[in-house]
């Protein structure tokens, strides 16, 4: 996506604007310093799985988190897997499944290995994980050969949510909503998969609002709007998400399996399923040097934060997210064209001059942004079941997004907290997308706010109570204001939450080859 020429003019003090990017610098550092201290078990499955380690035992179990475990009791994983697992290699003569089998069922056993025997151990478990880096190349070069070949959709790219739990019932409804003009679909996770601490194997045809990620249900869906990519002479973007317990892995996957997009926001995972802090920013680290290296774009989830907290009292809180997502995004390799920035029209619509103020903080982002390709996200608070007004909201967001220049819009449907969208129902909302767009053309080419009008004043008062709050921080710490609640109404203290038994703190001899190589950018 392009940057526009014409973005709206808003009068922002551009010291105030540096002044807010330089406090999410002084915020994040420490977290960034934090992660970069510390593993995870996810981040070292991720490894094995770089390395071509797949499949499960009998039970479902994936032979990545078996063979972590076993090499955890052994050994610890302050050294990282890959030293004790490429020495148990080097001494058996076993390839890596193997050894992840007798693990499993007792027969071999780690050790940190130590002089030469480090020495080619680490060499070892490098030319293995490079050959998974180089499969990441070449999916972002397939990539890029098929936009190419096809063409790049207009910004706003639709984004549309297909999802049913049957894996095998998602693929035509994918290529029935691409056929009727969405140019990205989103599968949405079965509920419930963010707290697992596995990723499942296989395909899956039975999931709760939502169809499990896996490998092999990335790899079809990936295939089936290949084809449709080619039937409709443009290429369709996939998305799902890397959050959750194991964010390493899915991003992992993704960028193997040539998904374009993943929901990858710093500290959602913290805020709504209660994982804990430091396991989140250590796995979103990680996750996000992938996304970087695959060419995959990220969509944060700043609108979440308005489902919990008032759209007008907290609008600040999302502008101090997306910095810091700004910030742990472009940390870890990734370019302004990859921050799919989140946003959304959720202030409640019986406020007076509620339009005005949606467009305010929607201008706001694409002001303090203009490169990124901000992520709009509908009406779902206030959504109350009347069909006729929520197709009207949708309509008034349409509307929002074709005055500034929302570079990913989510799709609204009439029937939010009524049922499971119906095709019929994503029909008429994708007939509501293109009939504003259609009609408003280029009118953001005219629409010029006062410069001292409501608009203007209400963007400068929340970039305002943004910088305030960023000031607060640095002096309070990132992780002390999560754990009072300054996002959602959330409070998550650093000690606690879901996954913390799963954090190692790093040793001087702590390996990780997958990190070195997309640091280093060694096989590009």
């Amino acid at each position: 996506m392009s940057r526009s020429t014409t973005e709206p003019m808003l009068d922002l003090d551009p010291a105030t604007i540096r002044t807010a990017r330089s406090l999410a610098r002084k915020a994040g550092a420490p977290v960034v310093s934090m992660a970069k201290r510390h593993t995870t078990v996810s981040v070292e499955r991720a490894v094995l799985r770089l390395a071509g380690l797949e499949g499960a035992d009998v039970e479902g179990i994936p032979w990545v988190n078996r063979l972590v475990d076993v090499v955890r009791e052994d050994a610890g994983l302050e050294h990282g897997v890959s030293l004790p697992v490429w020495d148990a290699m080097l001494r058996t003569g076993d390839d890596l499944l193997t050894v992840a089998q007798k693990a499993a069922a007792g027969s071999v056993t780690f050790r940190v290995p130590e002089g030469k025997d480090a020495t080619k151990a680490a060499k070892a478990s490098r030319a293995q994980v490079a050959a998974g880096i180089r499969r990441i190349d070449t999916s972002r070069r397939q990539r890029d050969k098929l936009i190419a070949k096809y063409g790049q959709p207009p910004a706003p790219w639709i984004y549309l949510i297909v999802a049913t739990g049957d894996i095998y019932e998602d693929m035509p409804q994918a290529q029935a909503a691409a056929r009727e003009g969405a140019d990205v679909i989103a599968v949405i996770r079965s509920t419930g998969q963010s707290l697992l601490d596995y990723v499942p194997e296989g395909p899956t045809r039975e999931g709760y609002a939502g169809t499990y990620a896996t490998q092999a249900n990335f790899r079809l869906m990936r295939a089936a709007l290949d084809e449709t990519s080619k039937e409709l002479g443009r290429y369709v973007r996939l998305t799902n998400y890397a959050s959750g317990l194991c964010m390493p892995e899915i991003a992992s996957l993704a960028g193997l399996e040539r998904l374009d997009m993943m929901l990858n926001d710093s500290m959602y995972g913290i805020l709504f399923r209660d994982i804990n802090p430091v396991r989140t920013f250590v796995d979103q680290r990680f996750s996000r040097q992938i996304h970087a290296r695959a060419g995959i774009i990220i969509n944060t989830g700043e609108d979440n934060y308005l489902t919990t907290a008032d759209a007008v009292e907290a609008a600040h809180t999302v502008t101090v997210s997306q910095l810091l997502n700004e910030y742990f995004a472009k940390e870890a390799g990734l370019e302004n064209w990859q921050l799919g920035l989140g946003h959304a029209f959720e202030i409640n619509p019986d406020i007076p001059d509620s339009f005005r103020m949606e467009l305010a903080h929607a201008m706001l982002a694409r002001a303090l942004f203009p490169d990124a390709p901000l992520k709009w996200m509908p009406p779902t608070k206030h959504m109350t079941g009347d069909v006729f007004r929520g197709y009207l909201l949708d309509g008034f967001f349409n509307l929002a997004g074709a005055l500034t220049g929302q570079g990913i819009l989510l799709v609204g449907m009439m029937t939010e907290a009524v049922v499971t969208p119906w095709l019929s129902d994503r029909d008429l909302a994708l007939q509501n997308v293109r009939y504003v767009f259609n009609a408003a053309g280029n009118l953001r080419e005219d629409f010029r706010p006062a410069r001292d009008g409501y608009i203007a004043n209400r963007a400068r008062q929340v970039l305002g109570e943004a910088v305030d709050l960023l000031d607060r921080i640095v002096d309070d710490t990132l992780l002390n204001a999560i754990a009072d609640g300054t996002f959602g109404l959330m409070k998550r203290p650093a000690d606690a939450g879901r996954g913390l038994d799963g954090v190692v703190k790093k040793s001087s001899g702590y390996l990780n080859p997958a990190t070195d190589l997309l640091e280093e950018g060694a096989t590009r």
